[in-house]
């Protein structure tokens, strides 16, 4: 096996990290950052004889992805959320590559809500870099939808792909809603403007691209579901950041 080490982050994610680190029991090093769950997660990971537990209070996606690289070990990074699934098929392809330091590798993801393969409202296709030599690449620094900086480096695509478990349910949804709109908001404090009125249209805009452009009706009540997410995601990010550079300008 290659010199690779698995790096996961996790929050609360006892519904679903056991499945991801079954994924993984083969690789020799599995680093996880905890950033301070209260529920089972801990212990589920403590269970995993490869695994490495770590814990730190969050600091953005990206600065906690950068801080869990310097435990790894490996010459290479595996990157994965606590509720990734790497198939069989995945390891297997991954395993016949010829590691190439000047090289990243990305996988395709299929990514389900309601044990169903979504295939619409921009969740398919969908593709991420997710392997990367230490040292010769690194995460952006954004508190949220952080991603892998390789500038000199050539992306592989891989075939076989990651099966992503982000939305076991509504309360998923309302629980991401907030915390992802608020990273937002205070990622993007100061750097631009926003209005109750650019709230809105942010928010009508996602409903139709989702809907409509990205054939979220074709989806079903899954469709309606996450193109309504979309829309409420994209009008409370917008709001919020209203509220946050608001707040700012009365200091």
């Amino acid at each position: 096996m290659y010199d690779i080490s698995v790096l996961i982050l996790a929050n609360n994610s006892d519904k679903t990290i056991r499945k991801t680190l079954e994924s993984v029991k083969d690789f020799k090093e599995v680093i996880v950052v905890d950033t301070g769950s209260k529920d089972m997660t801990k212990e589920i990971v403590r269970s995993f004889p490869n695994t490495r537990l770590y814990e730190h209070p969050f600091s953005g996606f990206g600065a906690m992805r950068n801080l869990a690289t310097t435990y790894v070990t490996s010459e290479w990074v595996l990157s994965l959320d606590s509720d990734e699934v790497l198939m069989e098929s995945t390891a297997k392809e991954l395993l016949s590559q010829e590691l190439d330091p000047q090289k990243v590798y990305s996988f395709p993801f299929h990514n389900y809500f309601n044990e169903k393969f979504i295939k619409w409202c921009g969740w398919y296709p969908d593709r991420h870099i997710r392997l990367y030599p230490k040292g010769r690449a690194n995460l952006s620094s954004d508190f949220v939808h952080e991603r892998v900086l390789y500038q000199g480096l050539e992306e592989v695509k891989l075939t076989a792909p990651i099966e992503h478990y982000s939305y076991r349910g509504i309360s998923d949804f309302l629980d991401k809603m907030q915390r992802y709109s608020t990273l937002f908001a205070e990622q993007n404090r100061y750097k631009q403007p926003s209005s109750p009125l650019k709230a809105i249209l942010h928010g009508c805009f996602a409903f139709f691209k989702s809907y409509i452009l990205k054939k979220g009706f074709l989806g079903g009540s899954e469709g309606f579901i996450i193109a309504l997410y979309n829309s409420q995601t994209a009008y409370y990010k917008y709001l919020k950041l209203w509220e946050a550079n608001r707040d700012a300008s009365c200091l």
